[in-house]
């Protein structure tokens, strides 16, 4: 599979990548290397990592960053609740005459594991593994996912390495509230994604949600980008909206009825758009001149 043919591929999820992402999203998967997705919220990051699985025919396997977030909750715990009561069985048939430390090794049994998002990436392998929001962690947690980014491998003291037969396609997502580490970086491929020009999210509207009119999808996709950008209004918001409320706030509209954009349908479900009070009266005051041009 070329660029051209991952970018069909991804075309039929309904994702609609430009030349640059499609290319940079085929060497990670050629290379084998890990895809850094850097931007604005709402710009497509997670969505990537979705439509890459989809397309691949892959499970997604996704781990939530956190502040706080360690190396346990990406790897694996042991189901505590079931190793009491295997103990409990073992003394209910006379198992109190084991030997202690045969006993002891039968709590660490694999049935007993709970892989977390990053051990079960190893061990499903081929698979997609989504690391969402990686600046929320620490430097801590960014040492820890480099390692093993470098050597597809886990170590489980109780049962040995895990090594993935074949490395999964690992997406770091990151809106860069804090700079990750150039080490960090230096192991991945890196894109920035930015939002959509005009005619993008237009075409990402009618391929995301058909059934909203041509003309409908068109005009919601022109507002949206004068809120982005301001415009010759001067204004600024808060949160400017992303490719999912622009897809939210056209269906909205649809299930109205509505097949062009007007003032009154628009501002009844800002709702679906602006998710701050502030930007919605913003946008209620600059909605009439904007749908005026």
């Amino acid at each position: 599979m070329d660029v051209s043919g991952l970018a069909e591929r991804l075309a039929a999820t309904g994702y609609l990548a430009d030349d640059a992402l499609g290319t940079v999203a085929w060497l990670a998967l050629d290379m084998q290397r890990p895809l850094l997705l850097e931007g604005e919220p709402g710009t497509g990051k997670t969505a990537l990592a979705e439509a890459l699985a989809e397309a691949l025919g892959q499970p997604l396997i996704r781990l939530q960053c956190y502040e706080g977030i360690d190396a346990s909750q990406a790897l694996f715990d042991w189901d505590f609740p079931r190793q009491v009561l295997h103990l409990r069985a073992l003394e209910a048939t006379g198992g109190t005459a084991l030997d202690a430390d045969e006993a002891e090794k039968s709590l660490y049994d694999e049935r007993f594991l709970l892989a977390r998002p990053v051990l079960r990436a190893l061990k499903e392998a081929p698979a997609v593994l989504l690391v969402d929001e990686v600046d929320r962690a620490d430097d801590e947690f960014e040492a820890f996912l480099l390692e093993v980014l470098s050597t597809w491998q886990v170590s489980v003291p109780e049962l040995g390495t895990v090594t993935a037969s074949v490395p999964p396609l690992v997406v770091l997502t990151s809106n860069r509230t804090r700079e990750l580490h150039d080490a960090l970086k230096r192991r991945c491929l890196y894109h920035w994604i930015d939002h959509p020009g005009l005619e993008r999210e237009v075409a990402i509207l009618r391929s995301r949600a058909p059934e909203v009119p041509a003309e409908l999808a068109r005009q919601v996709a022109g507002v949206v980008q004068q809120l982005r950008t301001g415009g010759s209004d001067d204004l600024t918001l808060l949160k400017p909206p992303g490719v999912a409320e622009t897809l939210d706030w056209a269906r909205a509209l649809h299930r109205l009825g509505a097949t062009e954009l007007d003032l009154e349908g628009a501002a009844a479900t800002l709702g679906a758009l602006v998710k701050y009070r502030e930007d919605g009266d913003r946008v209620r005051t600059a909605l009439e001149r904007m749908l005026a041009r």
